[in-house]
């Protein structure tokens, strides 16, 4: 098990990041948070993907399926990608890592597997 900050430099490892955080979405409360100067605003991000989080979790819900279904959610804009994570240990408590990566450098796959292994490791 790691712990916050070590987990967000793991993620903030991959190629072409730009910042990483870790999100309460029930409270919209960053709980930790690493970025280069290039990053986005985490808090106004904490508080804009928490209502993408939700929004899929009740889809899923309607659906019938359950939370820990969800793997990631990639948002693909002209020059980043956005990666959410919910933490598959904790989907019904309402965390996720997320990350904010340079399109033209990132690899994507590369940068999921790394989310991925983070948040089975990741102790919150």
């Amino acid at each position: 098990m790691t712990d916050i900050q070590e987990s967000l430099r793991e993620v903030m490892e991959c190629e072409g990041a730009l910042a990483a955080s870790l999100v309460d979405y029930l409270s919209r409360i960053t709980l930790g948070a690493l970025q280069t100067p290039q990053g986005p605003d985490l808090e106004k991000v904490a508080y804009g993907d928490t209502d993408v989080l939700r929004a899929k979790m009740s889809t899923l819900e309607l659906l019938g399926y359950g939370p820990e279904r969800l793997e990631d959610i990639v948002v693909t804009l002209d020059t980043e990608y956005h990666l959410i994570r919910p933490l598959s240990r904790r989907a019904s408590q309402g965390v996720f890592l997320y990350l904010v990566a340079d399109r033209a450098r990132a690899d994507l796959d590369a940068a999921r597997a790394t989310m991925r292994d983070v948040a089975l490791r990741l102790d919150v």
